[in-house]
């Protein structure tokens, strides 16, 4: 079996390699999965750029998300069998024809549940859930901020807190996904390239979800009422500081927060990173993989596709979601 291994950081056509794969066996307490697809995470784009600490040493194979069939367990595995269809979270190693993931983190699919759909489940689903539900709790009524909500966890935080009956303000960079923001029931749709949110938002925020980081994660917090909370799990405009004083600069636009502050004003910081759940709370995990995809198939929630690209283009799918064209989840088929 192969796999599609980053090389070299840089531009996506420099970048992967085609290789063929060991095809290890499983742990007692793994699952070996044959892929029928993986997805696109902006932390891959953040990866190939060398701009993620995360990622493992070159070369590796990247990747948070697989669908496909069970082909392997381990002996302790009881809750899949081999031949059932299975959204894994890969923690690395997704860009491949075959992964191991850790029973827990490994959920039973319908066989006709759409591959793109069951992609986005898998870590853009599970980043929203256990952001608005397990890391706070969105409640009705409340307004809330989401950056970036055309993207992949975007939507998924759109749709999940419009099923909580908040008030939804949304941010995007274009008319079209403006439009798109609507259709999804975003409340308030705001460009930001022809206004900041600090300027466009004269309301105070409940719950500010920020994937930007650096100055708009200021901004957010800035809106923030009494009781706030601000919950971040990216920082995608890293991607634009590619050297020391770039990133000196994102980092000094974050701010500075005291928690006597965070005392006083009775409002939270909490960060969101789904690869430190995974490695020391995979039951936390599990649940938020189960409980998304029964939202799944109950219709609460209904992943928009942006995307399914054939393996050979991988080059363009990356481009696609680093240029932010795309919305909703990308995916690649093999």
């Amino acid at each position: 079996m192969d796999a599609i291994f980053l090389v070299k950081n840089g531009k996506s056509e420099i970048a992967f390699e085609r290789k063929e794969m060991k095809v290890l066996e499983p742990s007692d307490d793994e699952v070996g999965v044959e892929v029928e697809a993986f997805g696109l995470n902006f932390a891959d784009v953040m990866a190939r750029l060398g701009l993620y600490k995360d990622c493992p040493p070159l070369p590796t194979i990247i990747g948070y998300e697989a669908v496909g069939k069970v082909i392997k367990i381990g002996k302790n595995i009881g809750h899949v069998k081999i031949g059932d269809r299975v959204i894994a979270f890969t923690r690395f190693g997704g860009y491949a024809q075959y992964v191991l993931t850790q029973g827990v983190a490994c959920v039973k699919i319908a066989d006709d549940y759409d591959i793109g759909k069951a992609l986005a489940l898998a870590t853009q689903y599970c980043t929203a859930y256990y952001a608005c539900c397990v890391a706070t709790n969105v409640l009705p009524g409340e307004r809330v901020l989401v950056q970036a909500a055309a993207g992949g966890v975007g939507t998924a935080l759109v749709q999940l807190c419009k099923w909580k009956g908040a008030i939804v303000y949304g941010t995007a960079g274009s008319p079209k996904k403006l439009e798109y923001l609507k259709a999804q029931g975003v409340d308030f749709p705001i460009n930001y390239n022809e206004k900041s949110i600090d300027s466009a938002i004269k309301e105070k925020m409940d719950v500010v979800f920020d994937s930007l980081g650096g100055s708009d994660f200021k901004k957010g917090w800035n809106l923030l009422e009494r009781g706030g909370r601000l919950v971040g799990y990216g920082a995608a405009t890293q991607t634009d500081s590619k050297n020391i004083f770039g990133t000196l600069k994102l980092g000094v636009g974050f701010g500075i927060y005291h928690p006597v502050q965070l005392l006083m004003e009775s409002k939270a910081l909490i960060g969101v990173n789904m690869l430190r759940i995974a490695d020391y709370k995979p039951n936390t995990l599990k649940y938020c993989m189960e409980e998304v995809v029964k939202l799944a198939e109950s219709g609460i929630i209904d992943p928009v596709v942006g995307g399914i690209y054939s393996i050979d283009k991988l080059n363009e799918a990356h481009n696609d979601l680093e240029s932010r064209k795309s919305v909703g989840k990308l995916g690649v088929k093999w």
